[in-house]
């Protein structure tokens, strides 16, 4: 048996899941990386969307740093705001939530 120390991240993002799906596809395939896709549906006030929550745990065969994991997860979701064509993403960890947004302010 081998542990890592444990370390959730979710990305939460709009956008095709499909899409979504090749992105990380090329992502994991470029850094060397395991994420799980789950399509999801956004409801908010006024409207509601389709998206994707993508998983990163610290997978305890090829274990990393927590700070390296949530960097990763950051430059994941940059890609997937690009990719999906969004404004916005948010990154939860077990202690934070953080949002991002290239919207003018």
């Amino acid at each position: 048996m081998i542990t890592a120390q444990s370390c959730p991240i979710s990305i939460f993002i709009a956008g095709d899941a499909a899409q979504a799906r090749e992105i990380c596809r090329a992502f994991c395939f470029s850094v060397g990386l395991c994420v799980t896709v789950t399509p999801t549906e956004y409801l908010y006030t006024g409207g509601q969307e389709a998206g994707v929550i993508v998983g990163l745990i610290n997978y305890p065969r090829f274990p990393s740093d927590p700070d390296k994991l949530l960097t990763l997860a950051g430059q994941l979701a940059d890609d997937l705001m690009h990719g999906l064509h969004q404004h916005s993403y948010t990154i939860q960890t077990p202690t934070e939530t953080h949002w991002y947004s290239r919207r003018p302010a």
